[in-house]
């Protein structure tokens, strides 16, 4: 008699590896439809923000300088400007329509990027320009009004014509824009003194310590003139303000917080983009982000703003109210031109892309005063205050606290 169970046959393992089999084979579709997916994903983006950037040949210019450095690596000269298009409800600021650049600013890198200076040039500068394509040369007329004419091939004619400094790549931010990228990155902090209003041309911005600016709050802080007790315009003191922000931002984009989210980066990425014009060799991600990435290894106390040695042109001048060019301007260039360090008589006012020093820093720490040994010409700074014979206006200046600390 057989014992109990043994007529049931024993299960069969086969059917358990096959299972194994088959979700071995799901697993590894899964895996690749997500990499095609992924991949996919990737160069979509990558042809879309390339897609975004409006390029234009630098060849067009003709006759340019030569390059004086001769040293080991390349140095960069990369020309950036704003264009203040001005459209819409409450943007007529100092009167003006139809366009206009009232942001220059020379990035230079060092051959061995090791710093990197940014070199503000007040709109405001009464220059000699040269002739370019229908616009005719012209004497002691404001440094924008290249761009209102020629656009920005001009503008970089004219600075090429002045400093003998050739210019590499240039950028053109449409300012309709640039609140966008201040949005991808959820604001960007900046210590304000005292609230700016001007409700003549629709601007406020909060004060604060810091004050996060929105889009439309940081494209007021930077475009703002009108500032202080009496309203007065001032393009020196604008100046500091888009230094003090373009800092801010540099450290906002640097920060863990902006480049360990995908949604920030993606979407700085696409609204920084939307907003380029550059030169054909500088229109593609990989080239920007070569650049990108060289910037990167550059400290952040490396990265210095400085803004052209100017003063102020007589009360009773026609140019009343404007800046010349100084000889510290000449010296500035030259060793620019050399890819050399530049000396701390042209550097006694500059920004640093760090963090502010607090108010107790500030008051403690005095702003260092160049010598004699220092500068290598007689100009006393970068850029001269103006006095009670050099003034804008027959009105005092009005007292601006410095961006960037709070009182």
């Amino acid at each position: 008699m057989s014992s109990p169970g043994t007529d049931v046959p024993a299960p069969k393992r086969k059917a358990k590896t096959k299972r194994k089999h088959t979700v071995g084979q799901v697993m590894l579709a899964s895996s690749l439809v997500l990499a095609l997916a992924t991949a996919l994903s990737v160069v979509f983006l990558y042809r879309h923000l390339n897609g975004n950037i409006d390029t234009t040949d630098l060849d067009v210019l003709g006759e340019r300088p030569e390059k004086v450095y001769r040293g080991n690596g390349e140095p960069l000269n990369i020309l950036v400007m704003g264009d203040d298009t001005r459209s819409g409800a409450g943007n007529d600021l100092d009167q003006e329509t139809g366009g206009g650049s009232d942001t220059t600013i020379l990035v230079h890198l060092s051959a061995d990027r090791k710093r990197s200076y940014a070199i503000s040039i007040p709109r405001d500068s009464i220059v000699d320009r040269p002739e370019c394509d229908d616009s005719p040369a012209a004497t002691e007329v404001m440094w924008n009004a290249a761009f209102t004419e020629g656009k920005e091939l001009c503008t970089i004619a004219q600075f090429e014509s002045i400093t003998n400094i050739l210019v590499d790549h240039f950028v053109v931010i449409d300012f309709n824009g640039f609140g966008d990228m201040v949005d991808a990155v959820d604001g960007v902090p900046v210590c304000i003194p005292e609230d700016i209003d001007d409700p003549a041309h629709n601007i406020f911005v909060p004060a604060g310590d810091p004050s996060v600016l929105s889009g439309d709050e940081a494209l007021d802080y930077v475009r703002a003139r009108y500032v202080g007790e009496l309203l007065q315009q001032n393009d020196l003191s604008r100046i500091k303000r888009q230094q003090t922000f373009i800092a801010a931002l540099i450290r906002k984009v640097k920060s863990a917080g902006t480049l360990t989210r995908l949604d920030r980066v993606v979407s700085f990425l696409d609204a920084a983009t939307k907003t380029l014009r550059t030169d054909t060799e500088l229109g593609s991600l990989t080239r920007l982000g070569k650049i990108a990435l060289q910037l990167q290894n550059i400290g952040l106390d490396n990265i210095k703003f400085i803004t052209v040695p100017t003063a102020y042109y007589p009360l009773d001048s026609e140019h009343k109210g404007k800046v010349y060019w100084t000889e510290g301007a000449d010296t500035m260039w030259q060793l620019i031109n050399e890819d050399k360090t530049l000396p701390k008589s042209l550097l006694a006012e500059a920004l640093t892309a760090e963090p502010p020093k607090t108010s107790s820093e500030a008051t403690e720490t005095p702003t260092p005063t160049p010598t004699e040994t220092d500068s290598p010409t007689d100009e006393a700074s970068p850029t001269e205050t103006p006095t009670e014979t050099a003034t804008p206006t027959d009105e005092a200046t009005p007292k601006e606290t410095t961006p960037g600390i709070c009182a």
